[in-house]
């Protein structure tokens, strides 16, 4: 543990100046949208962990202000504040106003942190309208505010203290980023993986702005977050396997534990940085795992001689791990660390695994057994869909000549501008057959509902005729083959019916993106069609609304435009007369067409007072595409110069893959309980 006095202005070095991250914010936290204004909280964050890490810091806290703003407080030693030599600042202005600027450099104020280029804090500052830094260290408590990255002021020492640390608030600026409202979830999780990652560090949230607030402590530390990973599965090895160790002055720290299902769940953080790509101490991992299982499963006798090894695939099947690892200088692809790059740490996780895995399953030989009996039956299945993956690859490489018979394909060959139209049945794909722009937009109707993949492996899964067409169609491959560079068009649109069976139709094909193209949504070619819900005439004029709370705001602005139409007719008639053209255009049908309102659907007299009262003279609630003609269908649903569309995308996978185990998996009383919880919410369902 590095001494409170190391760490002193000494440890903090300049590299480099701030003057372009205001004019080219993303190349510092990877965008200006939702992900990089909550980048901001992250810098914050990672600074007060990384006290943490050296063993000073117990807690960490977000506030989520009412004002806007952002307050992250801790309990570590607190930034210095003493001069530093190189810029006759303090320390404190320096590292929140120098990029490259921070006690990470000189090795004597971190042992490890998650911070590599030192430019988080001053990045925070740069974006911000306002930064009020206050430090409490040596019983004094000291402020300094900054504007846009500049300071307001000198230094000031404002109070005493009796406890240490550092509490940063910041307010987003409005002109550079997209929005500047934080989401209470999205931070919950990240301080939750935080405490997860730190045994015996409590991080917590407060939102002023609805008074909700949440704690974490977790004493087991990442064993006890692969359990949280894999709750309400079927677990083959329980408890986890768990091993920490240092080596060479890295520590590397690993829990891994395998359920029933079909899918890898493996995350990777170095110096509690999450690197969704991996790098080297996965493949580390990896390559340890698949030879240590290997190894035991033929020095045991559990596959035969004649069998081949079993592969990576095979021995990751239903794995569910956590692999962190702790060193003095990281190296990142890139500021958001996606992406752990220091070529020795491969070698120090592959030792350690090695070495703890190997006795982990000679002394627990029956959970031995049970794991590498898991990945047999993958390797077993892996053959089986080889040839099943093989036949589709085979019948998807004559480009446009095998294609599926049931796919209307688009004239263009340009994957940009082209469309995929995944429909529900043959009804509605006629209508959108017919109503399309056939030179960029394909039709897919679908048969009935597609397997729900989340319960089968991948040779069930090419079984299966529409699964089949929907992947040769694509023209992406699937499985190891897979390649999002030969998708065929850029915009996959689900466009199914406005009912039970079509959400249902819609959670299915999701679940085959996200378990099986991940790529694809997080490319953001994946989306979810809107067609209306109610189609409103008011004489010869035709509105759409698309929920029905748009209904009911149409039917409000109608109402008022009717009163003021009679208010005005009321004045002119008081007044002179005056000469007029006979004609009027777009004139509101009278109240007896009103009062001749054509129901299409059952309305109660208290909806037909509303509807007449709002000039409407007809009402149909379209319970499906298929009811909707070609014309109807292109002018709501499918030109993009009208049409309403979701993009699909996967804020926080963990969730993600939580409710697809939920809504999808074999367990009836998860499904039961969440129908119950939610089911008060619902307040339109078609039975």
């Amino acid at each position: 543990m590095a001494d409170k006095q190391e760490y002193s202005a000494d440890q903090i070095q300049v590299l480099e100046g701030l003057d372009p991250v205001r004019k080219r914010p993303g190349m510092y936290i990877g965008g200006t949208g939702i992900d990089g204004l909550h980048h901001l909280i992250w810098e914050v964050v990672d600074n007060s962990v990384d006290e943490a890490l050296a063993g000073f810091a117990k807690n960490v806290r977000v506030t989520l202000q009412a004002d806007g703003g952002v307050r992250v407080y801790d309990d570590g030693r607190g930034i210095p504040v003493d001069k530093v030599k190189s810029t006759g600042k303090s320390a404190l202005e320096t590292v929140l106003t120098v990029l490259h600027a921070g006690g990470k450099f000189g090795g004597g104020g971190y042992k490890v942190s998650g911070g590599l280029h030192g430019v988080g804090i001053s990045v925070v500052n740069a974006l911000s309208t306002k930064l009020i830094a206050e430090v409490r260290r040596d019983g004094k408590t000291y402020q300094q505010e900054y504007k846009a990255g500049v300071p307001v002021g000198e230094l000031k020492e404002v109070g005493k203290s009796d406890a240490d640390g550092t509490t940063i608030t910041f307010y987003p600026d409005e002109t550079i980023f997209e929005t500047t409202k934080f989401d209470y979830d999205t931070v919950l999780d990240r301080l939750r993986h935080e405490a997860y990652l730190t045994k015996k560090v409590r991080t917590s949230i407060v939102d002023e702005r609805d008074g909700r607030s949440y704690g974490f402590y977790f004493e087991g530390g990442i064993k006890s977050y692969v359990v949280h990973l894999n709750k309400n599965k079927e677990i083959i090895n329980d408890p986890p396997f768990y091993v920490e160790r240092e080596v060479s002055g890295t520590v590397v720290e690993i829990a891994m534990q395998y359920n029933d299902g079909f899918n890898e769940n493996v995350k990777t953080f170095a110096n509690h940085i999450h690197n969704p790509e991996g790098g080297t101490h996965l493949t580390g991992f990896r390559t340890a795992l698949t030879r240590v299982i290997n190894d035991y499963a033929r020095k045991n006798s559990l596959i035969k001689d004649n069998e081949e090894n079993l592969t990576g695939e095979d021995v990751r099947e239903g794995l569910t791990a956590v692999i962190s690892v702790k060193l003095t200088d990281p190296q990142f692809e890139g500021q958001t660390k996606s992406k752990l790059g220091n070529p020795e740490v491969r070698g120090y996780v592959e030792q350690v695994l090695s070495e703890w895995l190997s006795y982990y399953l000679e002394e627990n030989p029956g959970e031995g057994k049970k794991i590498v009996a898991k990945s047999a039956l993958s390797a077993r299945a892996r053959i089986a869909a080889r040839a099943a993956r093989d036949t589709v690859i085979r019948k998807g490489a004559l480009d446009g000549l095998t294609l599926p018979g049931k796919l209307s394909d688009c004239r263009s060959k340009v994957p940009a501008e082209s469309e995929l139209f995944i429909v529900e049945g043959n009804s509605a794909g006629g209508s959108a057959v017919d109503g399309r722009n056939s030179r960029f937009q394909a039709i897919l109707p679908l048969r009935g509902k597609i397997l729900n993949v989340e319960r089968a492996r991948l040779d069930k899964m090419l079984a299966n005729n529409e699964v089949k067409n929907l992947i040769i169609a694509l023209g992406t491959g699937i499985a190891e083959q897979f390649e999002i560079d030969k998708i065929r068009y850029h915009k996959i649109v689900i466009m199914t019916d406005a009912d039970v069976d079509g959400a249902h139709i819609s959670t299915l094909l999701l679940t085959l993106f996200y378990r099986h193209m991940p790529d694809v949504i997080d490319k953001g070619y994946l989306y979810i069609a809107q067609p209306p819900l109610y189609l409103l005439s008011a004489g010869k004029k035709k509105i759409y609304a698309y929920s029905d709370d748009e209904r009911d705001k149409i039917l409000d602005e109608l109402t008022k435009e009717r009163a003021s139409a009679k208010a005005d007719k009321t004045v002119k008639e008081e007044a002179p007369a005056v000469e007029t053209d006979s004609a009027t255009e777009g004139e509101e049908p009278s109240t007896e067409e009103s009062d001749n309102l054509e129901e299409t659907e059952i309305v109660d007299e208290t909806q037909k007072s509303r509807l007449k009262a709002a000039g409407i003279t007809g009402i149909a609630r379209y319970k499906g595409l298929g009811e909707m003609n070609s014309e109807q269908l292109w002018e709501t649903t499918m030109d993009p110069e009208q049409r309403v569309m979701i993009k699909v995308s996967v804020q926080d996978a963990e969730r993600a893959d939580a409710v697809f185990n939920k809504l999808m998996g074999d367990e009836v009383l998860l499904r039961k309980n969440f129908i119950q919880t939610n089911a008060p919410k619902v307040s339109n369902l078609d039975i």
